[in-house]
């Protein structure tokens, strides 16, 4: 069985190639199973694979790209001027089937107008979506969607991502009947906006999926469900709260153990505990958004990410090529199409 192949974009994020190569090298070393085409300036990529073993060498391949998507160009403009970028090149890629997926912390709009153009979307759907696992309160994840792929949302739209991010939540977690969730302001059937409650009806309508109803932020977290759906306006400001929220807490504590010398001494003592709260928390094991809904496996990472946080993005583009998330998505949007016909 021939070895599936991740596409990088090295040039792409707030902290440039250095970042993205350091995580790239972590993912060939730990990885064997895996191919990697590195795209981007060959001069910049060159010496950080210098040192690799001769194994891990021969499983990548450099493509040269003269032009980068700037962090602040408008998605028009990369679409229609940055043919020659690295961001272009991974979906490129993708889409001729000589990688099984690609991950960019590069230009969000950008990679959105980019990918939705060369990939288009699966029979069925009408936009794509970004979706990430977040932590709950027990083990689980939680697939919380749209993240700012759409800002506005049908109703139909809706009812597409529940689809989708349901087959994600049983291939990524192993869950058998993903209970699928709406958020909304209240848990009541007269809360919510039109958009909302139409999408509610689609969702008892489709016996395929096991639909819980609503749920409210404070329960994206609580394992009430496995995958909550909303727009894409309300969605990344959910997550960012919650990101933000979690740096707050960190920092602190950090500072409230640094306080005097009796609080200093609880800190260390407290020490193991505070670290297994914080990998549990942490935003980098999560970092790794799908753009589901299109023939192909795109994953954005955070823009700032570490290089931790970056190969947890790698990571993810490789659990979904393993999978086989767009044609196993394809299968289930048809079995609900046909029962609604």
């Amino acid at each position: 069985m021939s070895k599936l192949t991740i596409a990088l974009d090295i040039m792409g994020g707030d902290h440039g190639p250095p970042v993205i190569l350091s995580a790239t090298l972590k993912a060939i070393r730990q990885h064997p199973d895996f191919k990697f085409i590195l795209c981007g300036q060959q001069s910049v990529i060159e010496p950080a694979v210098a040192d690799l073993l001769p194994e891990q060498r021969a499983r990548v391949t450099i493509e040269h790209c003269d032009d980068v998507v700037d962090m602040g160009d408008a998605p028009a403009f990369a679409l229609r001027n940055k043919k020659q970028s690295s961001m272009r090149r991974i979906i490129e890629l993708v889409e001729s089937g000589e990688a099984d997926a690609c991950v960019s912390a590069g230009n969000t709009g950008a990679l959105l107008a980019m990918a939705y153009y060369l990939l288009k979307t699966l029979p069925g759907i009408d936009r794509p979506a970004l979706v990430s696992a977040m932590p709950t309160a027990s083990h689980h994840k939680v697939f919380l969607l749209d993240l700012g792929a759409n800002v506005n949302c049908t109703s139909e739209i809706l009812f597409q991502y529940g689809v989708m991010a349901s087959v994600l939540a049983q291939e990524v977690s192993g869950i058998e009947k993903p209970r699928v969730a709406l958020l909304n302001v209240g848990e009541e059937d007269i809360k919510g906006n039109a958009q909302v409650k139409i999408a509610d009806q689609l969702f008892r309508n489709a016996s395929a999926l096991n639909y819980i109803g609503y749920v409210e932020g404070d329960d994206i977290f609580t394992d009430y469900a496995d995958v909550v759906v909303t727009d894409g306006f309300t969605g990344n400001i959910a997550l960012k709260s919650t990101e933000g929220l979690a740096k707050l807490v960190v920092n602190e504590v950090k500072r409230q153990s640094q306080m005097n010398l009796l609080s200093r001494l609880m800190a260390r003592i407290a020490l193991p505990l505070l670290k297994s709260i914080y990998n549990r928390v942490n935003p980098d094991q999560y970092n790794g958004a799908s753009l589901i809904g299109l023939r192909g496996i795109v994953i954005k990472s955070h823009g700032n990410a570490s290089a931790d946080a970056f190969y947890y993005a790698i990571y993810q583009a490789m659990q979904e090529a393993k999978m086989g998330i767009p044609e196993k998505i394809k299968s289930k949007i048809e079995t609900v199409l046909l029962e609604q016909l």
